[in-house]
């Protein structure tokens, strides 16, 4: 998993509430199992103009030019902007890696489902919470201006606008580490690949018969 310290990105405003998992990533792409190939098929169904389907040609789809994402100017965001309840619906972890795969590192939001935001820390996303009220000021400022950047300090847990503007978030203090050393389920496991190691060793030769 990709370590996160300061993000300085480029904004994508979703203007929706209540986006759920099945938009992000459509149920016809849950059947691998990888963590990767899913961005092109990030919010599918508004994306493009066809039906999507895995093993699709997406470079030859035509794309849905009223779709936000679709726009020339957001092209390259690494930050979404979206409303409340981001994420509700299913549980697929498949949402994360679709968001993450299409070149996200934050999502900037006044709520989100609690599943799917576990899913984000453990796949390197960062999801913040701000309130509607600061949300409704991004949007605008995002609107009015083309190329609107955000910095983000995970360590100091600030969201910077370039009015100078400083927004403080909540983060829970061992997400927090995770995210900043990059450490993922089995990343925090593989910490202590030499103690597992000597209680294989250790387990083995207290009971062999259980190894024949």
């Amino acid at each position: 998993m990709k370590a996160f310290s300061t993000l300085n990105g480029l904004v994508a405003p979703l203007d929706r509430a209540n986006v759920d998992t099945d938009a992000i990533i459509p149920k016809q792409f849950l059947k691998s199992i990888k963590r990767s190939g899913f961005g092109p098929n990030a919010f599918d169904e508004w994306r493009y103009l066809d039906h999507g389907e895995p093993g699709m040609d997406n470079s030859k789809r035509q794309l849905n030019p009223e779709f936000v994402l679709n726009q020339a100017r957001y092209q390259g965001a690494s930050i979404l902007l979206t409303r409340e309840n981001f994420g509700c619906g299913s549980s697929r972890e498949h949402a994360p890696w679709a968001l993450e795969d299409y070149g996200f590192r934050a999502i900037i939001a006044p709520s989100y489902a609690d599943i799917f935001f576990n899913n984000c820390f453990k796949n390197g996303l960062l999801p913040i919470v701000l309130s509607d009220a600061v949300v409704d000021a991004m949007f605008k400022a995002v609107e009015a201006n083309s190329g609107y950047q955000l910095t983000i300090n995970l360590a100091e847990q600030i969201v910077s606008t370039p009015d100078g503007q400083s927004y403080p978030f909540d983060v829970d203090a061992v997400r927090k580490h995770n995210l900043l050393n990059g450490l993922d389920d089995i990343g925090l496991t593989l910490q202590h690949v030499e103690a597992i190691k000597a209680f294989e060793v250790k387990h083995q030769s207290a009971q062999p018969w259980l190894f024949n």
